[in-house]
This record gives C-alpha cells, sequence and structure tokens, in this order.
C-alpha cells in the first residue's frame, strides 16, 4: 500500500482529482489524501492556498510537507497549469526554445522542478495546458449544460478536431481552453470546480487517458508507485 499527497492548483483540479483519480488509485492500492490547494503566499505565518502564480512558496509548501512526513510509503504530486506558469519557475526562460514543442516544453519543467525538490518521492506534474484539455477530449459533454445549444457544442468540438490532442490547444490569452469554452458557455465561468469535474465524469477518465497523453503517462506512473518505490529506492 503506497499513499499519496496532491497538490492542486484550485478547486476544479482538487475536486476533479478527489472525485475522479482517488477512487481510480484506490483499486490499485495507491491511496491518496484528501487533494490539498497548493501554497501561493504566506503572510504573517498563515499560509494562502489556491491559484498560486508565486513559485517560491509553492516550493516550501511541498517541501514542508515532504519534511513532516518522510515515510518511504508515501509521494507526492501536483497538478498545476503550463497556462501562465509562474514567471520565476526553475527552466522557464530555457524552455522557451521549446514553444513550438508544448510536450517536450513541459517534459522539461517538470523535470527541473523535480531537480529543484530533490526528492525521489516527488513526482511533478504540471497540466498542457490547463485542465479543460480533459474536456476537450470529448466536447459532446457539454450537452450535460443545454442539449439545445448544438451549435456550440460543434463549434467545441471543431476545435478539438484541429489538434492530435486537446493538450496540444493553444494557450493564448483570448484562445486558452477555458475561454474557448466560456464564449460558447458563459456559465461555466462562474461554476467551473463544479462543472468542470461534472463534464469530466461524463466523458470518463478512460477517455481522457486515451485522448490526453501527457496525462496518461501521469496517472500511469501514479497507479504504479508500488513498483515505482522499490525501483527508485534502491537508486537513492
Amino acid at each position: 500500500m503506497m499513499r499519496l499527497y496532491l497538490f492542486a492548483e484550485g478547486q476544479t483540479e482538487q475536486t476533479f482529482a478527489d472525485t475522479l483519480i482517488k477512487p481510480y488509485l484506490a483499486q490499485r492500492e495507491v491511496f491518496m489524501h484528501y487533494p490539498r490547494l497548493i501554497a501561493h503566499a504566506r503572510k504573517k505565518g498563515k499560509v494562502h492556498r489556491g491559484g498560486g502564480r508565486n513559485y517560491a512558496p509553492m516550493r516550501n509548501d511541498i517541501l514542508r510537507s515532504l519534511n513532516e512526513d518522510s515515510n518511504r510509503d508515501v509521494f507526492f504530486t501536483t497538478m498545476i497549469d503550463l497556462y501562465a506558469i509562474h514567471p520565476d519557475f526553475p527552466g522557464l526562460a530555457e524552455a522557451e526554445s521549446l514553444r513550438q514543442n508544448p510536450i517536450e516544453r513541459v517534459e522539461f519543467l517538470e523535470q527541473r522542478f523535480a531537480e529543484d525538490i530533490n526528492d525521489y518521492r516527488f513526482i511533478p506534474y504540471i497540466q498542457l495546458h490547463e485542465y479543460e484539455a480533459y474536456l476537450f477530449a470529448d466536447p459532446t459533454c457539454f450537452e450535460y449544460l443545454d442539449a439545445s445549444r448544438t451549435k456550440e457544442i460543434e463549434a467545441l468540438q471543431a476545435i478539438a478536431n484541429q489538434y492530435e490532442t486537446p493538450e496540444l490547444i493553444n494557450d493564448g490569452q483570448q484562445t486558452s481552453l477555458s475561454k474557448r469554452i466560456i464564449a460558447q458557455f458563459p456559465d461555466y465561468e462562474k461554476a467551473k470546480p463544479v462543472f468542470g469535474t461534472q463534464l469530466a465524469e461524463r466523458i470518463g477518465l478512460q477517455v481522457i487517458r486515451s485522448r490526453c497523453p501527457h496525462f496518461n503517462a501521469w496517472l500511469s506512473r501514479l497507479e504504479s508507485l508500488n513498483n515505482y518505490r522499490n525501483n527508485s529506492a534502491e537508486t537513492v
């Protein structure tokens, strides 16, 4: 049996991880604690969490948790966005040359993140480019919000069809995944933590994995943590 702590960027990731990932991993004897929002600031001794845009508080939050639970049967991971990633994130300037290859870019940043934390129990995951990539795995899920809005759903499907994977949909300020959804379904913006998970549930974890290879690689690593712990411990 392995234990897992997950640091989520926002409430949407927090709810998604608790609702879909946690029970899935439990079936594989990987037991996730309730996902916690990652720190974005620390003022007067109080940690402020969620939607962080500063790297130092995130880093300190992770390091503090690693120190608080130093057991070898526990791992730590993240769900943070590549979109609008923190300017002081390790390796960000170096990764600029990889901008035309988002998968290589995000893998490079994850590697630098892991190196900076420097603990084999830490498994960084950065979403390409943000949570809504999972919803573009099957845009027909938006029938749940309003089945009569076929033109809006078709517009989202047309966007998804342009890309090999929704993880490659670009991350411009006006063309990010969430902005594209809000343009068709404005109500999504006000209730993202609720709708985001409900829509993902309609799609299903296996479909999301089949359409989002970077997400799938991360989840595959988590579900194999029992083997990973043994292999990693041998190299420490």
